[in-house]
């Protein structure tokens, strides 16, 4: 049995962002870029207006009042771009084409019209209101770097630099087993004697998907070697990542690690000295990893959070690191001393604190959804008292 932080470690050292794969621009969202991003083109491609007003030249607003034709009309789209004769102007909309010649934009509510004719009365100010040609990027520009999470921001970017497709970290296909003759089907277990609904088995596959993962498999299965074996192939076959919920103990039922060891299972840890989550395992089969997690929900929640959730962002192209930031807060309420494995509390952050749950059972499944952060205590840690500081991961 190892402790947690070098648990954690085995875990990130297999956290590699596995090979790219070109996607729609459509389908990147939220995807890692796996290269760097280059715009095809400037922009903008020529000078444009930046205000709805009229394009105008220096020289014919020397003296005010003035009355300028109007020559022509520019909207945002149009493909030529019009020439502006000295004495006149044009009028420009926001994004239309500056015309060649003209030295500003004069925003619209500060000119009259009268007929095709546009009055000039007071001074313009002194912004231009154009955009450069190339003013927001070249052609050939960085859009964004190697590592980023396409997110909506960066999304306008990856668009605007005229791509239809890129490469992107290929998301980590995960499949998730949960074991357990007791498990049913939510909507069925009332129905099922002796069965309790698989709740785990959600909250495992929501966890991966939020942190990058493609989940291809949620099954559950019997505590029969023969079925549990033949699942464990199947899911070798399909998955970067297999999940196995329960069967991790030492009762007569638990095979969780036995039904991968036809497959040629490489044990990287098999036990970690943390509460709670102690039957937590990890180690790979061939090209896919095998983590398993305890089947109490809180356990599995727990253990998902510390060791699937960056091992799944790792594998998706994504830092580790910034799932992993703890810090301090103020404990609202009491605790009690650490035993002797290091313990993760669920807490809850209230007034400018942090409070821990009263029910801390593994088991729990109703408290456990009001928990939003982890408390960690080293063993042997001693009693704290409200107002202490406490040291806190977002869960």
């Amino acid at each position: 049995m190892i402790d947690f932080d070098t648990a954690l470690a085995l875990v990130l050292n297999e956290a590699r962002p596995l090979p790219s794969e070109r996607v729609a621009l459509e389908a990147a969202g939220e995807r890692v870029l796996a290269a760097d991003l280059r715009a095809r083109g400037d922009a903008p491609r020529t000078a444009v207006s930046a205000m709805d007003g009229y394009a105008v030249r220096e020289a014919d607003l020397a003296t005010l009042p003035a009355r300028l034709p109007i020559a022509a009309v520019a909207f945002a789209g149009r493909g030529d771009v019009p020439v502006l004769p000295r004495g006149a102007c044009v009028r420009v909309f926001t994004g239309g084409p500056t015309p060649h010649g003209a030295d500003r934009v004069v925003v619209q509510e500060i000119v009259g019209r009268d007929g095709d004719d546009a009055l000039f009365e007071v001074p313009p100010g002194p912004g231009r209101h154009i955009r450069a040609a190339g003013s927001d990027f070249r052609a050939g520009d960085i859009m964004l770097p190697a590592g980023t999470v396409l997110g909506f921001r960066a999304m306008v970017a990856a668009a605007a630099a005229d791509v239809a497709a890129l490469s992107v970290v290929r998301r980590p296909r995960v499949a998730i087993l949960g074991t357990g003759d007791e498990l049913a089907e939510p909507g069925q277990a009332l129905e099922t004697p002796g069965g309790i609904p698989d709740s785990v088995s959600f909250g495992v596959a929501a966890l991966a998907r939020r942190h990058g993962a493609d989940v291809v498999a949620r099954r559950r299965l019997s505590d029969t070697p023969e079925v549990l074996e033949a699942a464990a192939g199947r899911a070798l076959d399909e998955a970067d990542l297999v999940v196995v919920t329960g069967g991790a103990s030492v009762g007569e039922k638990d095979h969780a690690r036995a039904m991968f060891a036809p497959f040629g299972l490489d044990l990287i840890f098999s036990k970690a000295a943390i509460k709670p989550g102690k039957p937590v395992w990890f180690g790979r089969v061939g090209g896919a990893l095998v983590l398993g997690l305890p089947g109490n929900p809180t356990s599995a929640l727990v253990t998902g959070r510390l060791f699937l959730a960056p091992l799944v962002a790792g594998l998706a192209g994504r830092d580790p690191a910034t799932l992993l930031t703890w810090r301090d807060a103020t404990l609202t309420t009491p605790l009690k001393p650490c035993g002797d494995r290091e313990t993760f509390e669920r807490g809850r952050l209230v007034d400018g604190g942090v409070a821990a749950l009263d029910v801390q059972d593994s088991a729990t499944q109703k408290a456990l959804a009001t928990a939003d952060v982890l408390i960690r205590r080293r063993a042997g840690a001693p009693a704290l008292g409200a107002g202490d500081t406490a040291i806190v991961l977002d869960f």
